[in-house]
């Protein structure tokens, strides 16, 4: 009787195969990634603005109600974002409307337009009488198709 003798391995083909399936999964997997770490950012950076212009709306409602003296020429909004990070005097106490200025998760600088309330709508240089809104300095477009700097 003949005895059949069985090796086991993989052929070369077989590797070939699997490596180029492989290849293939792995290419499909990268721009996914790099769409979901945009999101990511597109998310932070919604986040930021929105607790920036919540800051400048409680810095604003605070001196609309007294509790502390503005610039006549500011319209009750704050001189600029160190401001709210540092805090005013309120009757002996500090308090603080931002903890920091957080960073622009598109240009990676803490850095941020800025606009007054005499500035135009969509201005992109900043009067100096106060901070009415913020901005990012990002020139990139969103996955929506929209500026960054138009947010």
């Amino acid at each position: 009787m003949t005895q059949y003798r069985r090796e086991s391995g993989l052929t070369l083909v077989e590797l070939i195969v699997t490596v180029a399936i492989l290849a293939i999964l792995a290419s499909a997997a990268i721009p996914v990634t790099r769409f979901e770490i945009k999101r990511q950012k597109e998310h932070e950076l919604r986040y930021d603005l929105w607790m920036m212009r919540s800051a400048i709306d409680k810095y604003k409602d605070a001196a609309d109600r007294g509790a502390f003296q503005t610039k006549v020429d500011s319209m009750n909004y704050p001189p600029d974002l160190d401001t709210l990070v540092n805090g005013v005097d309120v009757q002996g106490k500090k308090v603080k409307f931002l903890r920091k200025i957080p960073v622009d998760p598109m240009t990676g600088k803490a850095e941020w337009g800025l606009r007054s309330m005499q500035d135009e709508q969509d201005s992109d240089s900043w009067g100096g009488q106060n901070v009415f809104d913020v901005y990012s300095k990002s020139d990139g477009t969103a996955l929506d198709g929209t500026k960054y700097s138009d947010w």
